[in-house]
């Protein structure tokens, strides 16, 4: 079988045995929405590019380490590396300020800024990972809805066409999710307001 038809943890599992180009078709299948993921929080093309090549050797380093398990889709996974690894250039931007001597202007003190604050930021992927540690709990059809929604940032006609059911199927799942999560962050006593 070819590898281009593999499933994400069949593609996972082959690199893990030392096939190298099961990684490049899981770069290849999942580096736009990645990119983009990332280029959403910094609006900096270069910045963008240069911590999705971080993400990616953080990926690689944390499945040659066996670190990765396999809690649902690669993707979703994939998504919050990224997301921790543009939290992470925020706070070594905010440092870069913080510990300058003199109180002057430069040009860095713009560099990668976006009009969500350091702290909400921090709150937001504190509310992510809350999200993901419940969203285990959903039945399978509706965890996958909902990962490709929230953490993915499919439209419901993709989430359809990557579940290979109906936009209406792929509605009502959400609709149960939503429903399952909010009774989940009652009894785990979850708020996700910032």
């Amino acid at each position: 079988m070819k590898l281009g038809k593999l499933e994400d943890h069949d593609l996972v599992a082959q690199y893990r045995s030392g096939n190298e180009q099961a990684f490049e078709v899981l770069i290849r299948r999942h580096q736009k929405r990645i990119f983009l993921q990332i280029y959403s929080k910094v609006q900096d093309a270069e910045v963008a590019d240069d911590l999705f090549q971080e993400t990616f050797i953080k990926i690689i380093r944390s499945l040659r380490k066996s670190n990765y398990e396999e809690k649902g889709k690669f993707l979703p996974w994939a998504i919050r590396v990224a997301n921790n690894t543009t939290l992470d250039h925020f706070r070594r931007e905010s440092r870069k300020k913080e510990f300058r001597p003199s109180g002057e202007f430069t040009v860095f003190d713009t560099y990668g800024e976006v009009d969500q604050s350091y702290e909400q930021e921090v709150i937001e992927a504190q509310i992510n990972e809350d999200l993901y540690k419940l969203i285990k709990f959903l039945p399978e059809d509706q965890r996958k809805v909902l990962e490709l929604r929230i953490f993915c940032n499919y439209s419901f006609k993709e989430i359809a066409e990557e579940t290979d059911v109906s936009i209406n199927t792929a509605l009502g799942r959400m609709r149960y999710a939503v429903s399952n999560m909010q009774k989940l962050m009652v009894k785990h006593n979850i708020s996700l307001e910032f």
